[in-house]
């Protein structure tokens, strides 16, 4: 295991688990990949002090002419994006930009970010006082003007947090999907929907395409805990643009990479070529947190006998300015053993087993939404009460309670339901939101 040796910055460490043992024939490895990292970010919402990286963020909120209705909502906005200004540490550059059908820095303005101090946070939440609901939905311009602040800064960290309550209306989804693109790998970003106007597809894009995390505030009451708690996370990030990297040997090929805990997200298409045999795969910002990937890989054919290394994953940090190479955090190796002895070769791994099921929850739980908004009941029905009975086996309590408010459980175990005759749209919306939502496998 190697550890970065700046002793502000967390210490990684990767646990590889797998059942190695392939039959006859077999091709196909399997393995969950932990990657933990302790010794940096913050805990529980406590600032590091010393020796943090330079961070900025961009805070962009939703003032289009749907957020007053009820008028409240601009007030729990305005309120919740005050508290995160409160809860910016000292020396983070920030700005607050306010989205419509255009997006506008309304602070500190002139393109520029301002720096976290006292009298600036003071300045920053007067400023809030400006925003008012008014005009369209253009999310693409919003990420593009926070991509331009936050580029402007010499920071290891760049993080944005967007707040939407309605549709992407004002411009088409190529061009949101050209400003995601756009934005991929410069910054990350937490998206939140506030009320139930918003669409959960877009939001969850959102966030998946920028390694950030997506949610529902049905309540706005309730925006200023959340906008809390998610600049409590951004704070406690130290290390930016981590990559997990793989690489195989001849004739083996990487299937597909994603991660599966605390949420799942398909990374296999985001792979860059990092060398011979080897491609990288974003992972984004760490502080004190762990995480799983589950990693499958296609290898030759082999004899009875014979042991390969299938393929070998590594945490990098990416080239420093001054030209330097990459940067080896930590490390595990994937195996490959055929074996005629078939208890060996066909007991699956706990962790892969586990993992295998959540991603199944995840996608199941999505298909039974959209055949239920499509008007298949039948297979709405058979869908919910699969991710009903995974919900229940792995012990995702969350999940299971969501799912709870849309079926009507029979009997968990064997995932018989009967769909709710009424369904209140912020709940389907919320176990939409939270469908990736995962538990760690069981100890």
């Amino acid at each position: 295991m190697a550890n970065f040796s700046k002793s502000s910055v967390p210490q990684f460490s990767v646990e590889v688990y797998q059942n190695a043992f392939l039959p006859e024939g077999g091709r196909e490895v399997n393995a969950i990949v932990t990657v933990t990292s302790t010794g940096g970010g913050t805990t529980g919402g406590v600032p590091l002090t010393g020796g943090a990286p330079g961070a900025a963020v961009v805070l962009m909120v939703d003032c289009s002419g749907s957020m007053d209705y009820p008028p409240t909502k601009m007030r729990n906005a305005r309120d919740a994006t005050a508290a995160a200004i409160d809860t910016l540490r000292d020396g983070t550059r920030f700005a607050v930009v306010a989205g419509t059908h255009k997006a506008e820095d309304v602070y500190p303005g002139n393109g520029q970010l301002a720096t976290a101090g006292p009298q600036t946070k003071a300045w920053a939440k007067e400023s809030l006082r400006r925003l008012s609901a008014g005009g369209g939905t253009a999310i693409g311009t919003w990420l593009r003007l926070a991509d331009r602040l936050l580029g402007s800064a010499e920071v290891a960290i760049r993080h944005g947090i967007l707040l939407t309550d309605g549709r992407n209306e004002h411009e088409s989804p190529e061009d949101l999907r050209a400003a995601l693109d756009a934005c991929a790998g410069r910054f990350t970003c937490d998206a939140r929907g506030v009320g139930t106007d918003w669409e959960v597809k877009e939001v969850t894009a959102i966030a998946s395409a920028l390694l950030g995390t997506a949610d529902i505030v049905a309540d706005p009451s309730g925006l200023a805990a959340d906008f809390t708690q998610m600049m409590e996370n951004a704070m406690g990030k130290e290390v930016a643009d981590v990559a997990l990297r793989l690489w195989t040997p001849l004739g083996a090929e990487v299937v597909f990479v994603k991660q599966v805990a605390p949420t799942v997200a398909e990374l296999t298409g985001r792979r860059t070529e990092a060398g011979p045999r080897a491609g990288d795969y974003p992972t984004g910002s760490w502080g004190d947190e762990s995480r799983d990937y589950h990693v499958c890989v296609r290898v030759p054919e082999a004899a009875i006998g014979q042991e390969m290394l299938a393929a070998r994953a590594s945490l990098i940090l990416p080239s420093p300015s001054d030209g330097g190479p990459p940067h080896t955090l930590s490390q595990g190796l994937v195996r490959a053993v055929w074996t005629d002895d078939m208890v060996a070769s066909t007991s699956i791994n706990p962790q892969v087993a586990h993992y295998t099921g959540q991603a199944e929850l995840a996608q199941v739980i999505q298909q039974g939404l959209d055949a239920r908004k499509s008007g298949d009941f039948d297979g709405a029905t058979a869908k919910l009460g699969r991710a009903v009975q995974l919900a229940s086996a792995s012990g995702n309590a969350d999940t299971a309670k969501l799912l709870s408010k849309v079926v009507d459980v029979v009997d968990a175990a064997t995932g018989t339901v009967r769909l709710k005759a009424r369904v209140a749209e912020a709940d389907e919306m919320t176990l939409e939101t939270r469908s990736t939502k995962t538990v760690r496998v069981k100890n």
